[in-house]
């Protein structure tokens, strides 16, 4: 994956493979093109984009008052063009959902494109692929875990964003100049960073690194559940069989009367007041005008007999399907609690000397389970992290390597050993 990234990044002149080619980009005037709201303007644009070696793509979205995001603009730009579509238009947007998700020699760029991935999944069924996400680039760069975007581009290209249409209603038509230009402008930078970034990459020799993580993010299992599973996302008010079977039932009602209804699930009936009902289950229609945080209406409508349905059919949640009590790990004891955390620490020191997010090289449940005494199927024991972490690691969880302080500093002494190691 990383290989094939890494030649869409050093085409010549274009992609900033030199320094020389870096300045004539910068000198280069990108095409801005107006607001596209017509089928055949698409199609002449995603077949020209069809033939780029990348492409950076953002949406604009609005979801505070509904279920699915509702779509309201779709950003994109190659080195030399860019462009916004209005999907509220009578727009056929089909060629450039296919340009996303079936044309595998356009590698498609995002910054922190989860919810983008997302839309484009609840379009299409699938994932865009190849895809780079700078967001997490950047932790391979030192540049932390969560870099916003505005952070991100002014370090790289040291250029302050606009922010003032931030919090603007994009469903909102006619959009405004300054609105578009707002837009366009997230991805003009972004198709301006992602091959600087790559670069970078190059040099560090840190590519390789982030093709797990991109696999990851495309991986379509992350975007899709069914509302069978909707109780495993919230907090279990009991180990109860018949009340986490209650739990899953009602979680999966509200599932899909907030999906048909196109509403937040909160807007159907809090977490809390679901828990309520399912400790406290009503015996009567009539009861849920006593629970809090319904009104007295559910006495009587439609939707308080489909609670009340719900509720009456559910069974008891099968043994297969409870809960572990304790991670599917090994549980940690006092002396191994006390390992893991100084393995945090180790985790901590490694990731300010390379300058990588800590959470790129290591998950804490890694660790745990490391101080438990696990040796296999750990990601910190293969690979990358392996060399940069995870042989260190298990040093120190074996008593081959300790911390000591030397004239105040925090030092690493291999046991047996004269060398130290700067910490």
């Amino acid at each position: 994956m990383w290989r094939k990234i890494a030649r869409r990044a050093s085409l010549p002149e274009t992609l900033l493979s030199t320094r020389e080619a870096a300045a004539k980009a910068a000198r280069r005037l990108m095409l801005i093109h107006p607001l596209i709201t017509k089928s055949d303007d698409l199609k002449v644009l995603v077949n020209r984009l069809a033939d780029q070696a990348f492409i950076a793509v953002d949406t604009e979205f609005m979801r505070e008052n509904t279920y699915w995001p509702d779509l309201c603009l779709i950003q994109v730009a190659s080195v030399d063009e860019a462009a916004a579509i209005d999907p509220k238009a009578d727009i056929d947007l089909k060629p450039l959902l296919d340009l996303f998700v079936e044309n595998e020699d356009v590698l498609k760029v995002f910054h922190a494109g989860g919810q983008d991935l997302e839309i484009i999944h609840n379009l299409t069924g699938k994932v865009p692929h190849p895809l780079f996400d700078t967001q997490i680039a950047a932790m391979a760069l030192g540049h932390g875990e969560q870099i916003g975007y505005s952070n991100l581009i002014e370090s790289l290209l040291g250029h302050s964003l606009d922010k003032g249409a931030r919090f603007t209603d994009w469903s909102r038509r006619p959009l405004d100049k300054r609105q578009i230009d707002y837009a366009i402008a997230d991805v003009t930078h972004l198709a301006a960073v992602f091959p600087r970034m790559v670069e970078k990459l190059k040099k560090t020799g840190r590519g390789a690194w982030l093709d797990e993580e991109m696999e990851r993010l495309a991986d379509p299992s992350s975007f899709a559940f069914e509302a069978e599973d909707a109780w495993k996302r919230l907090k279990l008010p009991s180990r109860n069989p018949a009340v986490l079977g209650r739990l899953k039932a009602l979680a999966a009602w509200r599932e899909t009367e907030a999906r048909s209804k196109n509403l937040p699930r909160g807007r159907i009936i809090k977490d809390d007041t679901l828990n309520e009902i399912v400790l406290h289950p009503p015996k009567s229609q009539d009861d849920l005008g006593r629970v809090r945080g319904l009104s007295a209406g559910w006495k009587t409508n439609d939707i308080g007999a489909r609670l009340m349905s719900a509720t009456h059919n559910a069974k008891p949640l099968d043994q297969s399907e409870m809960p572990d009590r304790e991670p599917k790990r090994p549980g940690l004891t006092k002396d191994a609690a006390l390992v893991s955390d100084l393995l945090k620490l180790l985790l901590k020191i490694r990731a300010k000397e390379t300058g990588v997010a800590a959470r790129l090289i290591a998950r804490s449940d890694d660790l745990e389970a490391l101080a438990a005494g696990v040796r296999k199927n750990l990601n910190i024991l293969s690979g990358w992290r392996y060399d940069q972490f995870g042989k260190d690691a298990v040093d120190l969880v074996e008593g081959r390597l300790a911390f000591g302080i030397e004239n105040g500093k925090l030092k690493m002494n291999r046991v047996g050993s004269k060398e130290a190691i700067d910490a």
